[in-house]
């Protein structure tokens, strides 16, 4: 079984109903939620004008490889309405793989870890709460060590809009 961590990301209404259905889509007989963040709210980044979003992580075991695990999530979205017409835009449902195992994967269609993963506080601040400790490759630095570098302005604007008190235990 592969170890993976998951991204998923929310702008369009329902926001916690499309985070919801994507949890029941991935716990699947392909795949394990092992944990799961709380629900953090934040601004949009890059393209600005468009409605706030709701982040989380989860961290998974799955038989599918990568491109297969990136397979299912691109047909995830696209069951759940995801339409890409701006770069960075609003969507329904946004599943980006972060890690997957601790392998360095350059591919045509996939990037692991994620390419820009350790620049986002609504990336790293979700994934702090469940595996503070996980070093990212390529990187060499753990997830807190990589968070203690963003600007605190960016991790103070990454706020807890539902919390999970199952990932403090």
């Amino acid at each position: 079984m592969n170890t993976v961590y998951l991204a998923l990301g929310t702008n369009i209404e329902p926001r916690e109903d499309h985070l919801n259905q994507a949890l029941g889509y991935l716990q699947n007989e392909h795949i394990t939620i092992l944990q799961q963040s709380s629900i953090y709210e934040t601004a949009p980044v890059g393209y600005t004008d468009q409605s706030d979003f709701l982040n989380m992580a989860v961290k998974i075991q799955t038989e599918f490889s990568p491109v297969q695990l990136l397979d299912f999530c691109q047909n995830l979205e696209r069951k759940l309405g995801r339409k890409r017409v701006i770069r960075f835009g609003p969507r329904t449902i946004d599943l980006d793989i972060l890690l997957y195992n601790n392998e360095n994967i350059h591919g045509e269609r996939l990037v692991i870890p994620h390419p820009r993963m350790h620049e986002r506080a609504f990336v790293l601040v979700p994934l702090h709460e469940i595996s503070p400790d996980y070093i990212i490759p390529e990187q060499g630095k753990s997830v807190e060590e990589l968070m203690s570098e963003l600007p605190r302005s960016d991790i103070k604007d990454v706020i807890i809009w539902k919390l999970n008190e199952s990932a403090e235990e």
